[in-house]
C-alpha cells in the first residue's frame, strides 16, 4: 500500500508544485516564501485527496481519485497578479476568489452533474488545449533564466540546460517502462539539477534554511480579499474544473468496474469544490482531479481507494516538512523550463486528443473550436489587446482560458442546442464513460 501510494505521489508531484512556482514567480516571492507556498499546496492536495477517497456524508466519490492544484487556474491567477497594484495583496485576492468559487461550486454540484450535457468534448477539448497553450510561454520564460533583467537571461548556458533537461525527459519516456516511465518528468528535473551544478546556477540554500517540521499557518499571506472581477474569473475556472472532474469520474468508474452514477458524480464534485474552498485557508489553490493518476490506476490495476488515500497521507506529510517542499526551489529555472515544455505541452496535446473525438467533421463544431481558440489565444499573442477596458474587466479578459471557455460554451449552445432539435447524428454527444477511458491519461499533472 505504501509503495503504491508513493507511486501516485510521484506521478502527480510535478503537476502539484508547478502552479505555486508559476504564481509565486509572478508575484516575486522569496525562496523561503516559495517553499512555504509549495508546501501548502502539497498539504491541501493531501486533504482534498482524503475528502475524495474516504469521503464524509455525501462528500467524496469514494473512488481511487487523486486531487491537487488545477492547472486551469494558473493563467487567471497570473492575470490577477498582473492587475494588482500591490503584489502583497495578490495572494489574498486569489484566495478570496477561490473560496467564493469553491463554495458556489459546492452548492451547484447537484445541478451541475445534470447540466454536463452542455459541456461536450468540443468544449472541454478546446479549454484543455487553451490551458496548455497558455502555460507554454511560462516554460519558455523559465528556460531563459530566473530574472528577465539579468545579464544571463536567455544565455546559451541557460538554453542549453533547458535543452538537456528536455532531452533527458524524452529519453526516459522513450527507453524506460512502468514506474520509471511514469515519473520521467520528476527524474528529468533531478538529473537536470545535477547537470546544472558545474555551471553555478544550482542553489542549495533553501534546503539548508528550511525547517524539518512546519505547519502551513492559516492565511499566512494575509486575510482573503474579495474582488468581483477576480471572483468571476475563478468561477469560470471552477466550471472548467468541475467539467474535467465529471469526465474523469466517468472514466475512472469504468476502469474500476463501478460506473459513476449521478449521485457519485455529485458527491465527487462536492469533494472537489469543498477542498477548493478550504485550500486557501492553508494557503493553497483550487483543487481538481489529476487525470494522469487515473491512467496509473488503469496501468497497475490496483483499484483500492485506500491506496490513493495513503498517497494523500504522504502529500500531507510532505506539506508538513518544509525541507521536502524546499527541494523544488533548488531546481534551476532553466531546468524547470525544459521539463515544463513536456509538462505543459502534454496538456495542450491531451486537449487536441479530446477534440479528435469531438466530431470535427461537423461544420458547427469546427466553427466552435476555431472561434473559441482564437478568442482564447488573444491574451497570449496580443497582450495589450484589451488595454482600453477597465482594470477589473481585464482580470477576466486577460485570461485566455476564461474567455475561451465562455466562448466555447455559448457557441455550443447557439449551434448545437438553441432553436433546434438535437439529433443524435448531428450533435456531438456529451462525455460518455466508455469514450473517456482512452483519454484518462490526457492531463499531466489537473488537475
Amino acid at each position: 500500500m505504501a509503495t503504491s501510494g508513493l507511486q501516485h505521489v510521484a506521478a502527480m508531484y510535478a503537476g502539484v508544485v508547478a502552479p505555486p512556482l508559476i504564481v509565486g514567480a509572478a508575484i516575486g516571492l522569496t525562496a523561503t516564501e516559495l517553499t512555504f507556498l509549495t508546501g501548502a499546496c502539497l498539504f491541501t492536495a493531501g486533504l482534498a485527496t482524503f475528502l475524495q477517497t474516504l469521503g464524509i456524508w455525501r462528500i467524496g466519490a469514494r473512488l481511487p481519485f487523486v486531487n491537487g492544484v488545477t492547472f486551469a487556474g494558473v493563467a487567471p491567477m497570473t492575470a490577477i497578479v498582473a492587475s494588482t497594484e500591490d503584489t502583497s495583496d495578490a495572494l489574498p485576492v486569489i484566495f478570496g476568489a477561490v473560496i467564493v468559487a469553491g463554495l458556489l461550486g459546492f452548492l451547484a454540484a447537484p445541478v451541475f452533474c445534470k447540466a454536463v450535457r452542455f459541456f461536450p468534448p468540443v468544449v472541454t477539448g478546446t479549454v484543455i488545449t487553451l490551458i496548455g497553450i497558455s502555460l507554454l510561454p511560462v516554460a519558455f520564460g523559465w528556460a531563459q533564466g530566473p530574472n528577465p533583467a539579468g545579464d544571463d537571461y536567455g544565455s546559451a548556458t541557460n538554453l542549453t540546460l533547458a535543452g538537456v533537461t528536455l532531452l533527458l525527459v524524452l529519453l526516459l519516456r522513450r527507453f524506460t517502462r512502468g514506474f520509471v516511465k511514469q515519473i520521467a518528468v520528476l527524474l528529468g528535473l533531478v538529473a537536470g539539477t545535477f547537470v546544472a551544478i558545474p555551471f553555478g546556477v544550482t542553489d542549495f540554500g533553501p534546503v539548508a534554511a528550511a525547517d524539518v517540521v512546519g505547519f502551513p499557518t492559516p492565511f499566512h499571506f494575509g486575510a482573503p480579499q474579495f474582488q468581483l472581477a477576480a471572483i468571476l474569473s475563478m468561477c469560470v475556472v471552477m466550471v472548467v474544473s468541475m467539467t474535467e472532474s465529471t469526465a474523469d469520474m466517468l472514466a475512472l468508474g469504468e476502469i474500476v468496474d463501478r460506473p459513476a452514477d449521478e449521485k457519485t458524480i455529485a458527491a465527487g464534485l462536492r469533494a472537489d469544490t469543498l477542498g477548493s474552498a478550504l485550500s486557501p485557508v492553508f494557503n493553497g489553490f483550487m483543487c481538481s482531479a489529476f487525470a494522469q493518476n487515473i491512467g496509473l490506476v488503469a496501468m497497475t490495476r490496483i483499484r483500492s481507494r485506500y491506496v490513493v488515500a495513503t498517497g494523500g497521507a504522504f502529500l500531507v506529510l510532505m506539506g508538513l516538512c518544509p525541507m521536502a517542499a524546499s527541494l523544488i526551489a533548488v531546481v534551476p529555472r532553466p531546468v524547470l523550463g525544459g521539463a515544463g515544455v513536456v509538462l505543459f505541452g502534454s496538456v495542450a496535446a491531451s486537449g487536441i486528443q479530446t477534440l479528435v473525438r469531438a466530431g470535427l467533421e461537423k461544420d458547427n463544431n469546427v466553427l466552435i473550436v476555431a472561434v473559441s481558440l482564437a478568442v482564447g489565444i488573444i491574451p497570449i499573442t496580443a497582450p495589450g489587446f484589451y488595454h482600453a477596458f477597465p482594470e477589473t474587466a481585464r482580470i477576466v479578459l486577460d485570461s485566455g482560458i476564461s474567455t475561451g471557455c465562455v466562448a466555447a460554451v455559448l457557441l455550443n449552445l447557439v449551434f448545437n442546442h438553441l432553436g433546434r432539435t438535437v439529433d443524435a447524428q448531428d450533435v456531438t454527444h456529451p462525455m460518455e464513460a466508455g469514450e473517456e477511458i482512452t483519454g484518462a491519461t490526457r492531463a499531466p499533472a489537473t488537475p
